[in-house]
């Protein structure tokens, strides 16, 4: 990659990102902030950093460009005023001072590593061991596996705590339907939600099961998952369930405790989540498919947010 790309690029995700914080139209601002998640995707792809990107581009830029055009239609609907006003001069001047002072002190800190630094050399002489050529889901899974562990209900919580901002009177139905209501965008989420789903589901398997020899994995496939569902139920295509469906719930808690079983079973080993010789790829893609789909679930049920009165859905 030349310096002259690099150069291009680092400006674009400067400006883009100038634009949304400035910009006093707030649908502009989304466009300009679902670009500059992409743009942040090209540089970390440009660093060698493809998981990352891989979750820049997913989660920075589409899921949370969805919540964010979501969130606006719903002020809008009820009467709220979204654009912009115009912050103090000395608000703004402060705020710049913070944020170039934080660039700086996290620019020293990153260059203050010295290049041969790090763990690569410890991880390669491990990973023979668990049968898996990627050194990120070798790391995720195996040598920190109980961060992971806990990640995966950390996620689960963060959904109990949406629905618990539900009015007593809301429980335990669905949330409030993602469906357009204006007629030309309704037609084109529907259709383009028809397609994407299917697409959505193939690439998202993809991804779990290449993760384990090349970039991908459970939270790459889960977030395509989760952008499949919310353009469906944007578009119409399908519905959201019930907080009290039980094949639903089941769905939400399967990856979180086919982790925990798998790690409990490791105890006959003598160590929680130790892989038996010669399982461990085997146990590792599994414990990745049933994460990824609890993942794409419960992405898409965050922004779907808590349940709502049965007289406010559509």
């Amino acid at each position: 990659m030349t310096a002259a790309f690099e150069l291009i690029l680092c400006l674009m995700i400067l400006g883009t990102a100038c634009v949304a914080l400035l910009v006093r139209d707030f649908l502009a601002a989304i466009a300009f902030f679902v670009v500059f998640g992409n743009l942040m995707g090209l540089a970390w792809l440009a660093l060698g950093a493809v998981n990352v990107a891989l979750a820049e581009i997913a989660i920075g830029a589409g899921v949370t460009g969805v919540l964010l055009i979501l969130t606006r239609g719903r002020l809008l609907a009820l009467g709220e005023q979204i654009d912009g006003n115009p912050l103090g001069h000395w608000l703004n001047l402060g705020a710049a001072v913070v944020c170039s002072a934080f660039a700086v002190v996290l620019g020293a800190a990153v260059l203050s590593i010295a290049p041969d630094d790090g763990l690569a050399p410890v991880i390669d002489r491990l990973m023979p061991r668990i049968g898996v050529e990627n050194p990120v889901t070798g790391v995720l899974l195996a040598f920190r596996a109980y961060d992971t562990l806990l990640e995966s209900f950390v996620l689960l919580g963060a959904l109990v705590a949406v629905w618990s901002l539900a009015p007593a009177d809301a429980w335990p139905r669905a949330p409030a339907a993602l469906r357009m209501t204006d007629p030309a965008a309704l037609n084109v989420a529907e259709s383009f939600g028809r397609l994407v789903l299917p697409i959505a589901l193939v690439v998202a398997a993809y991804l779990v099961w290449v993760g384990s020899d090349r970039p991908g994995g459970a939270f790459q496939g889960g977030t395509v998952l989760a952008g499949g569902f919310l353009l469906a139920a944007m578009g119409g295509a399908m519905g959201l369930p019930r907080s009290d469906d039980p094949a639903f719930r089941w769905t939400l808690v399967a990856g979180p405790l086919v982790f925990l079983a798998i790690g409990l079973a490791g105890m006959a080993l003598g160590r929680f989540l130790a892989y038996p010789e010669g399982m461990a790829k085997a146990l590792i893609v599994t414990i990745e498919y049933f994460l990824a789909f609890s993942i794409g679930v419960t992405l898409a049920l965050l922004v779907a947010g808590p349940p709502v009165r049965a007289e406010t859905v559509p």
